[in-house]
């Protein structure tokens, strides 16, 4: 009797081991799984030449002027060599002439960029939009490619870089979206709200203000500081998660943006084509490093 009992109770043992042997394993396949979805596609980035910031003036505060009100000098299409034709010079600033196609991005547009990677630098910037309008001022951008079926494809510069959002808050229908006003003008794009929200009328020039120093994040807005975050932290990585950049969403910006400015922190600005008129003047560059 006790021999049966014995024979029982190992064979008891044996099957609960197989069964917890085939649970783990189709946790680790799940797992395995689950990993394969959020891995992010290879990536390239491009190293285009870079200008030389010496090249530009400096004004009395300290700020290299980046553009002049006159040419184009320094600036360049997001993965492109020249300025696309839709970006031009107009009474003093920069204008995107809109194709009103949403974020069409068409071959005579695109976005534009200044031709120097910033790592700790305060911007400062004048804009205003057409009624309805929408853009944004990016930074710490870098030029992204991938493969797919032979092709080299670019991707667009918003899966590396933050967004200083751009808009008309009180007729684009984006800014009612997202959560508690976060993709209204200053803000955070789709991650935090620019509070106070201060923004001046479509058709009026608003002040913008972009400052980055070893990972804190401020945006300005109209002489106010409306938003501040810190890259590179626990706090970066889970508004991500909870964002439309999110590792299961879209594992491709979320790896770059986790890791944002890349190896050495740093990248371009860059002003967004969403299809809508928008003006850029006075625009300067502090360099903090």
């Amino acid at each position: 009797m006790k021999r049966v009992l014995l024979f029982a109770a190992s064979l008891a043992l044996i099957v609960s081991a197989a069964s917890c042997g085939n649970q783990n394993n189709k946790k680790a396949s799940k797992d395995a799984t689950t990993e394969t979805k959020s891995a992010a596609p290879e990536y390239k980035l491009m190293d285009k030449p870079q200008v030389d910031l010496s090249e530009f003036p400096m004004d009395k505060d300290g700020y290299y002027v980046i553009f002049d009100g006159k040419t184009m000098k320094g600036w360049r299409g997001y993965g492109k060599d020249n300025v696309p034709s839709r970006w031009v010079v107009d009474n003093g600033a920069i204008k995107f002439n809109g194709s009103g196609g949403g974020e069409a991005q068409a071959g005579d547009g695109g976005d534009l960029i200044f031709a120097h990677k910033f790592k700790n630098f305060e911007l400062e910037f004048e804009w205003k939009v057409s009624k309805g309008g929408n853009s944004g001022v990016l930074y710490l951008a870098q030029e992204v490619t991938t493969e797919k079926d032979g092709n080299t494809i670019v991707e667009p510069i918003y899966i590396s870089s933050p967004e200083y959002q751009v808009l008309d808050n009180a007729n684009h229908p984006d800014a009612k979206l997202g959560v508690d006003g976060n993709r209204q003008s200053a803000s955070l794009y789709d991650m935090i709200p620019a509070k106070p929200q201060n923004q001046k009328p479509y058709g009026e020039w608003n002040k913008g203000k972009i400052m980055v120093y070893k990972g804190t994040v401020v945006h300005g807005q109209n002489d106010v500081n409306v938003v501040e975050y810190h890259l590179w932290t626990q706090q970066w990585t889970d508004m991500l998660q909870a964002s439309k950049f999110s590792q299961e969403k879209w594992p491709l910006a979320f790896e770059l943006l986790n890791n944002c400015g890349g190896e050495n922190h740093e990248g371009y600005i860059g002003f967004q084509d969403h299809g809508d008129d928008v003006w850029f003047r006075n625009i300067r560059v502090k360099v903090l490093d």
